[in-house]
């Protein structure tokens, strides 16, 4: 195999390693605001391309993709406020575990239902959105392999958005209220500081994450509604693989996991390439728990 092919398979891989390390650390942030693992992280993914490819018909494409980040992010908190919250097991001080099991479980439903409302607005056609930089024929070109500038967008949003996380949650009050949140609910309170807010920020700052992934990689990847669920599951293999709440493990455990997947094709058909992250999966829950860059004795409250 020349080092073109493999040059190739190895942007491929960062391609879709970015992908999944921007959902992951939407699992990441909603995890460590509450203990729950959100499966409808990759519904998030999903809106944001869907809405942008609406949006952009009638609007400037930044202004579109901004439009489809916020109204995500509204999405995601009214999701909080109506369905998690008035579920009334929200995760207390002690961290039930029957609490963040009941909340996990209603993520998985208010995702199948956002599948559904996706495929009644835009039907099944599969949806694309406008290159931010050149067309499809547009290339540029690194040791001989061919890449769409859109993958310089993709993976500076991934840069962008790890970078706006880390100053987020370590120097402004909110991020350093949703820390102490996640440390210690009771002891949050105690400080003044409204519990409930935070957990509904943690909901609408992981489905705004969400929507920039979906509208920035639908020029190459395209969209369509059934298209999250794949995502979640990706996501939260990175996530987990990282180590859940470590989102320098997540960004990192993206790329290794897009680069495997990527290669996987040497090896297996292409049609085995998605079973890859679900042999990764099995493989870190039973060999390391607490993840590749997570250590056991690691609480919810983690790097950021």
């Amino acid at each position: 195999m020349n080092q073109t092919i493999l040059a190739q398979y190895l942007l491929s891989g960062l391609i879709y390693g970015s992908i999944y390390a921007v959902i992951a650390l939407g699992f990441n942030i909603v995890y460590n605001a509450t203990g729950i693992i959100n499966f409808a992280q990759g519904e998030f993914v999903m809106l944001g391309g869907l809405l942008t490819h609406s949006l952009s018909s009638v609007l400037p494409l930044p202004i579109a993709i901004l439009s489809s980040v916020t109204i995500t992010a509204i999405v995601g908190a009214l999701m909080e406020i109506i369905f998690i919250r008035n579920l009334g097991v929200l995760v207390k001080g002690d961290g039930g575990k029957g609490g963040v099991m009941q909340l996990t479980i209603m993520t998985i439903g208010l995702s199948i239902l956002l599948r559904e409302l996706a495929l009644k607005v835009w039907g099944e056609q599969v949806q694309t959105v406008p290159f931010f930089t050149g067309n499809e024929s547009s290339s540029l070109s690194i040791g001989g392999a061919h890449f769409s500038p859109q993958l310089l967008w993709i993976m500076g949003a991934t840069a962008l958005i790890f970078l706006i996380l880390s100053v987020f949650f370590k120097y402004t009050l909110s991020g350093q209220a949703m820390r102490a949140c996640s440390a210690s609910r009771v002891g949050a309170r105690l400080c003044g500081i409204r519990a409930e807010v935070m957990v509904t920020l943690s909901f609408a700052l992981a489905a705004g994450i969400g929507a920039a992934a979906g509208a920035v990689t639908a020029p190459l990847t395209q969209t369509h509604y059934a298209i999250g669920t794949s995502l979640a599951i990706k996501g939260f293999t990175v996530a987990v693989f990282g180590g859940l709440g470590n989102s320098g493990g997540a960004v990192a455990a993206g790329f290794i996991l897009g680069i495997i997947e990527s290669f996987s094709i040497i090896v297996f058909p292409e049609a085995f390439k998605d079973i890859v992250s679900i042999v990764i999966l099995l493989a870190v829950l039973l060999a390391r728990p607490a993840g590749l860059f997570g250590s056991r004795e690691a609480s919810r409250l983690k790097e950021f």
